[in-house]
């Protein structure tokens, strides 16, 4: 347990307090919000949205901790969690939810294994693609 807090700690990009930016953000890396962003987020690491923070997007990362405000969808691969002083305004997908005493989720969850696409199935999809090309 104290290896993987360790891990959420590490932030690689910071949008602090009083800063405001609008766009689109793609990190390989996690990313910590205490100020405001609108737009997009794609990350392959975490997302943070400090108790100051205001977030008017949709995220897509590997894991979301909320202790600020969410305007969007989340979508993860692995733990939404909602701290007490945290609020989503918007729909979660994901194989993990954890809604602390005092948060608040107005929105749909959908709880669901996130798996990339097995061997087999990739092989699959490339056929049938090929096969579409070759038909038309």
């Amino acid at each position: 347990m104290l290896g993987r807090n360790k891990k959420l700690r590490q932030i690689d990009t910071l949008i602090g307090q009083g800063t405001t930016i609008e766009g689109q953000i793609k990190c390989q890396s996690s990313l910590r919000i205490d100020g405001k962003f609108q737009g997009e987020i794609e990350a392959t690491g975490n997302v943070v949205i400090g108790e100051h923070g205001i977030a008017e997007s949709n995220i897509h990362a590997r894991e979301v901790i909320i202790a600020g405000k969410v305007l969007g969808d989340v979508t993860t691969k692995g733990h939404l969690m909602i701290m007490s002083s945290g609020q989503l305004h918007g729909n979660y997908t994901g194989p993990s939810i954890i809604i602390h005493e005092g948060a608040v989720f107005n929105g749909e969850s959908r709880i669901e294994k996130i798996e990339p696409l097995s061997m087999m199935q990739e092989s699959e999809s490339s056929t049938s693609h090929k096969n579409n090309k070759q038909a038309g």
